[in-house]
C-alpha cells in the first residue's frame, strides 16, 4: 500500500521527535529483557506524578468494575498498572524490531488446540482480543504461529502511524481499518484469522450497543464481533497475552470457542462478548489498559461516571 511507504515529507522537522522515540525503541531492544522489566517499572512510577489525568481514569475504572476493592487496594493496582505501561513502551520496541527466534524463546502457548481445530476445518476465525498493554508482543507472538489480519486504528501522525503498521506487520498479512467492514468480511470469507478488540468506547454509533461490563450496567460497546461472526463457517476465540512472572516471560492464551454464537439478539451477543473479556483480565487485571476512559459514553440520562 503506497500508504505504507517511506515519504520524503517524513524528514520534516515536525516529525523529528518521532524518529527519536523510534531510534530509542531500537536502541532499547538491544537491552537483556530482565533489564527491559526494570526500566520499564521504574519509568511506569515515575510517570505517576505528570499523568494525574490518566491515574484518575484508571482508578475510576477500577473502583467501577471492582466495587469490593478498599481504597487502598484499589490505588495499588493502580500503581501495578502504571508499571506495566511502563513496560509496554519497552516491549513496542521488542515486537517490532526483535527477531523471530528471540520472540518465540519467551512465549508459552496455551489453548493453541482450540485455533489448529478451527484451522484444520477450513474456518474463518475472529481472535477475540482486548486492550491488553501487551497487545504489540500479543501480535507478533500470534503472527509467529500464524499469519493474520488484525484490526487497528490509524495513528494521526504519520511517521508513528507507518511505525505501528511496519512493526505489526513483522509476522502478519494486513492490518484493517477499525472503520473497513467490508475487508473484514472478505477476510473471513476465505477463511482467514482476523484479530478484532471491541472494547473501547468510540462513542455512540450504529455498531456500538449498551452491555453489561463488571459491574457496570451500561457500558457502550463496540458489536461488530457478532456481525462478523455471521459469516459463514466462521468461529470465535478469546485469545490474549500475559506476562510472566519473575522475568519469566510470556503466555499466549487461546480460548474455548464461543458455542451457539452468534445469536438473533445483539445485546445477548455483545454481553457475551463482554463476559469473555472479563474472563480474560481477572486472570491479568493489572495488565489490562485501564488508563482508558471505558465508560465515558452513558445513556441518555444519564449522568458521566467520571
Amino acid at each position: 500500500m503506497d500508504t505504507y511507504k517511506l515519504k520524503a515529507r517524513f524528514i520534516h522537522p515536525k516529525y523529528w521527535f518521532a524518529w527519536l522515540g523510534i531510534l530509542a525503541l531500537f536502541l532499547f531492544s538491544l537491552l537483556p529483557y530482565s533489564t527491559l522489566l526494570r526500566l520499564g517499572r521504574l519509568l511506569g512510577r515515575l510517570s505517576i506524578p505528570f499523568a494525574k489525568k490518566r491515574f484518575y481514569t484508571a482508578r475510576r475504572n477500577i473502583e467501577l468494575c471492582f466495587p469490593d476493592l478498599t481504597p487502598e487496594q484499589v490505588d495499588k493496582k493502580v500503581k501495578m498498572n502504571f508499571e506495566h505501561t511502563g513496560i509496554a513502551l519497552f516491549e513496542m520496541g521488542m515486537a517490532w524490531f526483535w527477531p523471530a527466534w528471540r520472540v518465540r524463546g519467551l512465549v508459552s502457548i496455551r489453548g493453541l488446540e482450540h485455533f489448529e481445530k478451527a484451522i484444520r476445518q477450513d474456518k474463518g476465525v475472529v481472535f477475540l482480543g482486548a486492550h491488553f498493554l501487551t497487545l504489540e508482543m500479543g501480535g507478533r507472538a500470534a503472527g509467529l504461529i500464524h499469519p493474520s489480519y488484525a484490526v487497528y486504528r490509524k495513528n494521526s501522525n504519520e511517521v508513528l502511524d507507518y511505525w505501528f503498521y511496519w512493526g505489526r506487520m513483522r509476522e502478519n498479512k494486513a492490518m484493517l481499518d477499525r472503520k473497513d467492514f467490508k475487508s473484514m468480511l472478505r477476510a473471513l470469507k476465505n477463511g482467514q484469522a482476523l484479530w478484532y478488540a471491541p472494547d473501547h468506547d468510540y462513542g455512540k454509533h450504529n455498531s456500538s450497543v449498551f452491555a453489561p461490563f463488571f459491574n457496570v450496567k451500561n457500558a457502550n460497546t463496540v458489536s461488530g464481533i457478532s456481525t462478523l461472526a455471521r459469516v459463514k463457517n466462521t468461529t470465535v476465540i478469546p485469545v490474549f497475552l500475559k506476562r510472566l512472572p519473575n522475568a519469566k516471560g510470556y503466555e499466549l492464551v487461546f480460548k474455548e470457542p464461543l458455542q451457539d454464537f452468534p445469536s438473533s439478539d445483539l445485546v445477548l451477543d455483545t454481553t457475551r462478548i463482554n463476559e469473555q473479556i472479563e474472563l480474560m483480565i481477572k486472570e491479568c487485571d493489572e495488565q489490562y489498559m485501564w488508563l482508558h476512559r471505558r465508560f465515558k459514553t452513558r445513556p441518555e440520562g444519564e449522568p458521566s461516571l467520571y
